[in-house]
């Protein structure tokens, strides 16, 4: 079973690191799977604005809801998170070099979410990269079995994991002459 995980210390951190994975790997020709968290600040209205971009090409889709400001629950739209899910689901049928997912939360946790799809990839032999909270670390593990790799949340770290996990990039051609 070829999956790993990271785990960044700071609010957003993992999500920017993924992120920019996932544009290193599109910059080399390679095909990601899966989603990337892309957080938008409100100014004035409480939490940011929790977005993902459907890899490789789009869509980017609003997985937060706006509770008001005295609110207290999760923000996740759970119907929005299944229509990304949905269409990861298709596009790792088109074939994929890894599937990146950017949180195994509280709903891949239950048993909904991201996991199928999880699952599927490894049926396939796809590596898998997945960020992962502390809150949710331990239901991770027991869904992998203990099997997963912690990979350090640093690029460096992270691109040697690719390589590692995907083999050597493909080169591109020049496009400019």
């Amino acid at each position: 079973m070829n999956i790993a995980y990271t785990m960044a210390p700071g609010r957003g951190d993992t999500d920017l690191l993924l992120y920019q994975l996932a544009q290193t790997m599109l910059k080399q020709g390679r095909r990601p799977c899966g989603t990337v968290q892309i957080n938008t600040g409100r100014e004035n209205e409480g939490p940011c604005d929790m977005d993902v971009k459907v890899l490789p090409e789009g869509p980017i889709i609003r997985i937060s809801q706006q509770l008001g400001h005295a609110a207290k629950g999760c923000r996740l739209d759970p119907n929005a998170l299944e229509t990304a899910v949905g269409l990861v689901e298709a596009s790792l049928l088109e074939g994929a070099d890894c599937l990146i997912v950017n949180k195994f939360g509280k709903h891949e946790a239950e048993g909904r979410g991201f996991r199928s799809v999880i699952a599927e990839a490894l049926s396939c032999d796809i590596p898998v990269l997945v960020g992962l909270n502390q809150l949710n670390a331990e239901a991770f593990m027991n869904f992998v079995g203990g099997e997963a790799v912690v990979v350090p949340p640093e690029e460096a770290a992270l691109k040697s994991w690719m390589e590692m996990a995907c083999g050597p990039a493909v080169q591109m051609a020049n496009l400019s002459g």
